[in-house]
């Protein structure tokens, strides 16, 4: 929408509040609000101030005014506001300069964007992540110098499998085995379509939804494909929904990659795809229908997969998931239908529009501005390198002998190793000036200190149990 149509939609609309929102470095929403008669249509090349040394990983405190853009294209009505109030999505500016701040995560997706236009090779990358999640009925968390727990609980874990509810009515997920049972051992279908119906409101198309594989009430809403900014936005805002519908039924959900011991933890499978004048050019005559070039981009992804890590995987609780031997695809080769696989070339459809790759070692803890940026940089150097993928690996990897096992390369198994991959490998990134050296070196700074450091000097509560008695 123009500035002048934001202005007659909320007119339409009776709003009578402005909620700018923003995505900060480490990847969560942030927002304030304005009244309307406050937003003009000046105010979409002014923009509003905010204290950027509060957001993290962000200004200085002696630097620390900022500004923040709306993007009139991401209008929409918030459904969960009790007073009229329209959302806009904005990119953040340095007020003596107007330049886009460098560390704006939405500003360095569009950076990457403009520089696939710039080679040439394509005009839209296309992607659609498959963010799973967990809904529980109570979370519970605390960390002290003398103590350390945390407490999940659901209706649906199968650990109540003996509980006394006054009722207990059975019909309870066994680990492993919730994909997918119809009601009543299903219990969250009508929340899930709930969740539905509202990111229709925001215009975001949906193609399903289903209980995932874990007990406790995990679960999938797959959102079709979009634009890699678009679908980016779209993240941010289906996060937001997820929680609200949830919380609004006196649940909670959350994205972070395992929260349960024992059973699958939750990913997000990233669907990629480049085109140009409204062609796709991932079809080919190559392997499982691929082209060359799309084969050069999965080379590329899978030649910088462990510092990718540190982007698409960064949490200390991402590592939990990513372990060999178990769910999550941590060997690093591509296959055509094979899920063992960390890239996946899916075979629903043979119409060359379907034709993409699926990275699968990503996880919806992810700042999505970043990691999709991220990912379409690596699979870009890859088509400018002609980097080989090698030979594709249609085995299940999890049943190969110890000894061909280890020629396939693995994902990093610790957030720490994949910052450091990530430092000694990150030039494919600074092409285009997408990502700066300083959003680079601000990226592994913030996470040293304020997640590894942070974890790695706190006792674990299983340490107690392996080391009291020494």
């Amino acid at each position: 929408m123009t500035p002048k149509e934001v202005l007659e939609f909320a007119k339409k609309n009776s709003v009578v509040m402005v909620d700018l929102i923003f995505t900060d470095f480490p990847g969560v929403w942030q927002n304030f609000s304005v009244p309307i008669d406050q937003l003009e249509e000046s105010s979409f090349e002014e923009g509003f101030g905010f204290d950027g040394s509060s957001i993290r990983g962000w200004q200085a405190i002696n630097a620390s005014d900022m500004l923040v853009l709306p993007d009139g294209n991401t209008a929409a009505l918030d459904p969960f506001k009790k007073y009229p109030t329209m959302s806009l999505i904005c990119n953040i500016l340095d007020p003596i300069t107007k330049e886009p701040y460098s560390r704006d995560p939405r500003f360095i997706a569009q950076k990457a964007v403009n520089y696939l236009l710039s080679t040439g090779l394509g005009d839209i990358a296309y992607f659609g992540p498959e963010a799973e999640f967990f809904i529980f009925d109570d979370i519970r968390f605390d960390q002290t110098s003398n103590s350390g727990y945390y407490f999940i609980d659901s209706k649906e874990g199968i650990w109540n499998s003996g509980k006394d509810e006054g009722p207990n009515l059975g019909y309870k997920p066994r680990y492993k085995e919730g994909y997918f049972p119809v009601s009543p051992t299903d219990s969250l279908e009508d929340i899930r379509t709930e969740m539905v119906l509202m990111l229709q409101k925001y215009g975001i198309e949906v193609e399903a939804q289903h209980h995932e594989v874990a007990t406790a009430g995990q679960g999938e809403i797959d959102m079709k494909f979009s634009p890699l900014v678009n679908m980016a936005d779209k993240l941010m805002t289906f996060k937001y929904v997820i929680k609200n519908v949830a919380y609004k039924h006196n649940k909670t959900v959350t994205f972070m990659p395992k929260p349960l011991f024992g059973d699958n933890g939750s990913g997000m499978h990233t669907h990629q795809s480049i085109w140009k004048g409204g062609e796709p050019l991932f079809a080919g005559s190559g392997y499982a229908g691929l082209s060359e070039m799309a084969l050069h981009y999965i080379g590329g992804i899978l030649a910088h997969s462990k510092s990718l890590a540190a982007l698409t995987n960064p949490t200390t609780n991402s590592y939990k998931r990513l372990v060999p031997g178990y769910e999550a695809p941590v060997n690093l080769a591509y296959s055509a239908r094979n899920r063992s696989a960390s890239i996946r070339i899916p075979m629903y459809s043979a119409s060359p529009k379907a034709k993409r790759c699926e990275v699968r070692y990503p996880d919806p803890s992810c700042n999505p501005y970043l990691a999709f940026a991220a990912m379409l940089m690596a699979g870009i150097d890859g088509i400018e390198n002609k980097i080989d993928p090698g030979q594709p690996l249609d085995k299940d990897l999890y049943d190969l002998d110890p000894e061909e096992l280890a020629q396939v390369p693995q994902m990093p198994g610790s957030l720490e190793e994949s910052l450091k991959n990530l430092e000694d490998d990150h030039e494919f990134l600074k092409k285009g000036d997408v990502f700066t050296e300083d959003a680079i070196m601000t990226w592994i700074g913030y996470k040293r200190e304020k997640e590894v450091d942070a974890v790695r000097m706190r006792p674990h509560p299983y340490e107690f149990y392996l080391y009291y008695d020494i």
